[in-house]
């Protein structure tokens, strides 16, 4: 499938979005690729924006994860078991949304939106266990909060941080700042186990990846550079980006109930 130009620099656009909000709030950007992808580029298969989205969110999770590992602020054993864990689930979950009706995993798409929009509103705390391990006694509890995620990620094409950050939280007790560094191991593994299945099936649009790719690295400096002027009012950002996110989300939810 070939887009149009103009389409190509809409999706180079759209990374940029993308990529901004990540680097602006630290997370919950990514909730967007797909509907920019549909909607905004127009591309008409929602499989291929769903796996050409995956791919583009691993690879700048895994940017993004080079800046938090200089920070030491990763724990590698819990963010590997999770990982693991997760890449099964991911498999399954992208299978499964390989065979859903496209137009009906949107509508499922949009309520998950509107679950990430309410959780954006919640205030983060960053308190927790700094020296905390994945050992024997909490493996299990990481094991399975890692699947379900994975199951999520992968049947939706997300990085799915917005679920890995607080399921991390839970099932170890970490502080936030390394539950979101963590969490950039599992979104990129997440991200490319969902489009290695989608692109074995001729599911992800290659050009647009790049250009998508591209963007959002560009956004993505832009947004972190915004960040530490903006750090103090944080909260309201948070606030515009949920409002946003529910009017994505009525959108195609309207979308969805008036087609033929």
């Amino acid at each position: 499938m070939m887009l149009e130009p103009l389409q190509y620099a809409l999706g180079a656009v759209s990374g940029s979005l993308v990529g901004f909000i990540l680097g602006l709030i630290g997370g919950g950007g990514s909730i967007l690729a797909v509907p920019l992808m549909v909607y905004l580029v127009g591309v008409p298969n929602p499989h291929i924006a769903i796996g050409t989205s995956a791919l583009a969110v691993a690879v700048n999770a895994g940017i993004n994860l080079i800046a938090h590992a200089r920070t030491r602020a990763v724990k590698w054993q819990c963010a590997s078991i999770y990982a693991a864990a997760g890449m099964i689930g991911a498999y399954f979950g992208s299978s499964a949304g390989k065979v859903f009706d496209g137009h009906r995993l949107l509508f499922l798409f949009a309520l998950l939106m509107i679950a990430v929009g309410v959780l954006m509103l919640r205030k983060r705390s960053d308190s927790g266990n700094p020296d905390v391990e994945c050992q024997r006694h909490n493996a299990p509890k990481v094991i399975v909060y890692g699947s379900m995620t994975g199951l999520f990620s992968g049947f939706f094409g997300i990085g799915g941080g917005f679920l890995i950050v607080p399921g991390l939280i839970a099932a170890t007790g970490m502080p936030m700042i390394n539950a979101i560094g963590s969490s950039l191991v599992a979104v990129t593994v997440f991200g490319f186990t969902t489009a290695i299945n989608y692109a074995a099936s001729g599911l992800v649009d290659w050009p647009l990846a790049v250009v998508f790719i591209a963007g959002g690295i560009a956004g993505g400096i832009a947004g972190i550079f915004a960040s530490r002027r903006l750090y103090t009012r944080k909260g309201a950002l948070n606030l515009v980006f949920s409002g946003m996110i529910f009017m994505v989300a009525a959108y195609i939810i309207f979308d969805f109930i008036t087609k033929p």
